[in-house]
C-alpha cells in the first residue's frame, strides 16, 4: 500500500507509539479510507514476536486500538463535514484474539463504523494475517476538547 496515510496527511509529527510518523521506532501504521473501510497494510519484525513466528498481543491491540481511533477520527470529521478530523482518544476498546498472528507476511488491517454520533464513534476492526482474521476489537473513540492532554496533540 503506497497512499498517503491519514496519520502522514493529518499528524505529520505525531509520536504516538502505535501510528506516529515522527516515532522512528514506532509501529508507523499507515491508515487509508478505501470504500466504507479504512485499511492498513504492516509487517512485523523479530522484535514484535511473543515467540517465533508469532505477534505479541500486546502489538495487536496497539495496531487495532491506533487504527480504530484513526478511523474514529476520520469518520467523525466526515459525519460532521469538517476539513480535519477532530483529536480522539480511545474511550474503550475490547480486543479478541482468535488465532495465532503469523509474522511471516503482510499483516491487514480494516475497520468500518459500527456508530458515529457527534463527538463519538463506535468501530469495529479486525486483523487478517496469513489470509485468516487472528484478532477483532470493537472500540469507542471520542473527540476531546480544548484542557485535554491530547488536545491538539497533532
Amino acid at each position: 500500500m503506497e497512499k498517503k496515510g491519514l496519520q502522514e496527511t493529518y499528524a505529520p509529527h505525531s509520536e504516538c507509539f502505535g501510528c506516529g510518523p515522527s516515532n522512528s521506532k514506532g509501529l508507523r501504521i499507515r491508515s487509508v479510507p478505501q470504500g466504507d473501510e479504512v485499511v492498513a497494510e504492516w509487517r512485523a519484525e523479530k522484535f514484535h514476536e511473543a515467540f517465533p513466528g508469532v505477534l505479541n498481543g500486546g502489538i495487536i491491540g496497539s495496531l487495532l486500538d491506533c487504527h480504530s481511533n484513526w478511523t474514529a477520527a476520520y469518520l467523525i470529521m466526515k459525519s460532521n463535514q469538517e476539513q480535519t478530523p477532530p483529536c480522539t482518544v480511545t474511550a474503550e476498546y475490547h480486543v479478541k484474539l482468535t488465532r495465532p498472528t503469523p509474522t511471516d507476511g503482510v499483516i491487514s488491517l480494516k475497520a468500518r463504523a459500527k456508530e458515529v454520533k457527534g463527538d463519538r464513534a463506535t468501530i469495529e476492526a479486525e486483523l487478517i494475517a496469513g489470509g485468516k482474521v487472528c484478532a477483532t476489537c470493537v472500540g469507542t473513540f471520542v473527540a476531546v476538547k480544548p484542557g485535554h492532554p491530547a488536545y491538539h496533540r497533532w
